[in-house]
């Protein structure tokens, strides 16, 4: 069954609780700009797949990077919902270790840009700005206390903004793309 009407008043319930919990919370709101996000990147990985692009030495397609944010922030949902699972250092590591990768292959970035160069690297930048809004909201979630959030899945979120402007710039790049930076007149 697709759905199953028991938040028809409002509320919902987490993993191993039986307690219900309005839907306007910190952390029902925590778990819906995650779920933003997560399905929105689904449209920068059709996206990436389209355009074939890689990074780095080993060639990793940027939809198969975008594929393991994805089941990443499936983790950090659960954590969320209270089971748990948590993000591993390891996953942070990894991350630095693309961008690192990408910064290799950009040109110096000296000031901000105005988005909309190309058609994929405006996905990996309107992305951004849902994790951004993901990161808050989940930091809410932490400073309330009432559900313990791991150090390195809010790591792990200060980086996934990161990753995505790096993509956001290198398919520019890969694209020929000049990128306008304000001029702030």
């Amino acid at each position: 069954m697709l759905y199953t009407g028991k938040g028809d008043k409002g509320d919902t319930g987490l993993f191993g609780c039986n307690q219900r919990i309005s839907k306007s919370s910190v952390i029902s709101e925590a778990l819906g700009s995650m779920d933003e996000v997560n399905s929105f990147l689904g449209f920068a990985k059709l996206k990436s797949k389209d355009a074939g692009f890689r990074v780095g030495t080993e060639g990793v397609l940027f939809s198969d990077l975008v594929h393991d944010i994805q089941k990443t922030l499936f983790i950090i949902q659960a954590e969320l919902a209270g089971t748990p699972m948590t993000v591993e250092e390891e996953k942070v590591r990894e991350v630095e270790k693309v961008i690192a990768e990408i910064e290799k292959e950009l040109p110096p970035i000296h000031s901000f840009f105005i988005s909309g160069g190309g058609e994929l690297s405006s996905y990996f930048d309107f992305a951004r700005t849902l994790a951004r809004r993901a990161e808050r909201r989940v930091v809410a979630v932490s400073e309330e206390g009432n559900i313990k959030v791991g150090a390195f899945t809010l790591a792990y979120l200060n980086r996934l903004s990161s990753i995505l402007y790096a993509l956001a710039r290198l398919s520019n790049h890969k694209s020929g793309i000049t990128e306008q930076s304000p001029d702030y007149k």
